[in-house]
């Protein structure tokens, strides 16, 4: 499967806590970024199987796990996924623009870039309902131009990407198949830490795995992306791992199993899973509107310490400190002031900002709810109406469409020409259209001369003004000839010059 025409964003990186990495349990390189325009065809109420109730946790002892995963071992897939050779800038290649190098490797590193070989990766999944939608991790899937998933029972499915939200690292893609075996979800919110937890997935491709441990915390932060809840647990995770399961004694879904704290690279005692009700938010949301629709407070939120908890004439360290009311924002509105503490929101008890932070945000828009704030000493309880948040649209990521697709120039990727992406091609001021950002070798624009850098300023004679723009330009054409005008910077020399794309060559 050819990758579409697409914009392109930021890439995620991995974080390093001093010499501790936390490292993404899935053996693909992360790659960049696609965007949904609208909402996907398929858009509908997802339904999903859910039990709430409570675990039982009488100290009893357990003889056999069997019957729990026999029950649940045909829910959880292996996601197989590749990326093709593609040709990036130079300036992101580790040599950079360096003369020798292109010397040496000719055009491979030339002034058009340098060559990235082909990628494959392993993750896993967790069939969610009974019609194929699966839920899996943001990281196994992203930049992937082929997705296959293998069941327990040997039917393999190529699968699509429903959505993707790099805010929360959760995924969801879809096979084209009925009566598949899903799993229970459990009411992540009413887990222990002591819980008995088992992770089944598919590390290194040794084939499905499972490993048992407890619940070593809840409520974890800091991994570095903007929504965390993390479970921890001691149940190995290695690569491979990652979009696999994480259930209770019952067998019921309690997380996605997403990264692990290793200096070495490998499973050191501590995992980190998404808990399955932030995972069931987050992909209702992808499956029902093509994008995750978040609530919005306006303020600006800091932790408490010992020193503010005297200043402040707290009784304890509980709840957050607003820092900051925007003007004209949901909390400005409702009466919520600079030095407020917030004790609850929506009647749960705030434990930190990051807290406070993700209960904002899976709050529907234009839902009312109570805040209990301490101001001054005396305890006050304000109606908040939560508004969507700015931008929430184009922060929430996208399907990727197949080879029946009608959009033209597959295989190339775009961005905005904005300052950073300016400085990074070297692209003048005035010069204005959509940036070039990597080129498969095996596509036709390639072919034709299109290489990363190279700025589109027409598409069949009319103006480009950005990403946006280009992707318009190029859906539905009947014609499958295209004429690009373009601006490069080749041996030194910069102009425009035109293009012919014959897409009807492709493949």
């Amino acid at each position: 499967m050819k990758q579409p025409f697409s914009r392109t964003s930021a890439r995620i990186r991995v974080g390093f806590l001093a010499a501790t990495a936390l490292v993404a349990a899935t053996t693909l390189s992360v790659s960049h970024l696609v965007f949904a325009k609208e909402p996907p065809s398929h858009s509908r109420k997802v339904n999903v199987v859910v039990s709430d109730s409570p675990l039982a946790r009488d100290g009893k002892h357990v003889a056999s796990f069997a019957p729990v995963v026999k029950r649940v071992a045909a829910s959880v897939v292996k996601v197989n996924v590749s990326t093709k050779a593609k040709i990036v800038p130079m300036a992101q290649s580790p040599f950079g623009d360096n003369e020798m190098f292109r010397r040496f490797f000719g055009e491979q590193g030339g002034p058009g870039g340098m060559r990235t070989p082909a990628q494959h990766g392993l993750g896993s999944g967790v069939i969610i309902t009974e019609d194929g939608y699966i839920l899996t991790n943001n990281h196994v899937v992203d930049g992937a131009d082929e997705i296959k998933v293998a069941l327990n029972d040997g039917r393999e499915f190529t699968a699509k990407v429903v959505g993707r939200d790099p805010r929360t690292e959760v995924a969801v893609i879809k096979i084209e198949a009925k009566n598949l075996p899903v799993v229970t979800l459990a009411d992540s919110d009413k887990i222990e830490v002591g819980d008995v937890c088992l992770a089944i997935g598919n590390p290194f491709g040794v084939g499905q795995t499972v490993t048992m441990g407890i619940v070593s915390a809840t409520g974890r932060v800091g991994v570095g992306l903007d929504y965390e809840d993390f479970i921890q647990t001691d149940a190995a995770i290695n690569p491979g791992n990652s979009g696999g399961a994480l259930i209770d004694a019952e067998g019921r879904l309690i997380g996605i199993n997403t990264l692990i704290l290793s200096r070495s690279g490998g499973y050191q005692g501590i995992g980190f899973a998404i808990p399955s009700n932030l995972a069931r938010s987050v992909m209702t949301s992808l499956i029902d509107n093509g994008t995750v629709v978040r609530g919005y407070l306006g303020v600006g939120l800091q932790e408490i310490n010992a020193a503010l908890v005297k200043k402040f004439k707290l009784e304890n360290d509980e709840g957050v400190l607003i820092r900051q009311v925007e003007p004209r924002s949901p909390a400005d509105k409702a009466g919520i002031k600079d030095g407020d503490v917030v004790l609850s929101f929506n009647d749960k008890k705030v434990k930190d900002p990051s807290h406070l932070k993700l209960l904002v945000a899976e709050t529907a828009p234009g839902t009312k709810v109570p805040v209990d704030l301490l101001r001054d000493g005396e305890r006050i309880t304000l109606k908040v109406t939560v508004k969507e948040q700015p931008g929430a649209k184009e922060n929430a990521s996208a399907q990727t469409t197949d080879e029946n697709s009608n959009e033209s120039l597959k295989g190339v990727g775009v961005a905005d020409l904005d300052s950073a992406t300016r400085s990074q091609y070297g692209v003048p001021a005035n010069i204005h259209g959509a940036v070039v950002t990597t080129v498969e070798q095996d596509s036709v624009a390639f072919e034709s001369g299109l290489r990363p850098g190279d700025v589109i300023l027409e598409i069949n004679r009319k103006a480009v003004k950005g990403a946006e723009d280009a992707v318009h330009l190029t859906e539905n054409l009947k014609d499958k000839t295209i004429l690009l005008k373009v601006w490069s910077r080749q041996n030194g020399n910069a102009g425009t010059h035109f293009l012919v794309v014959d897409e009807s060559k492709a493949g």
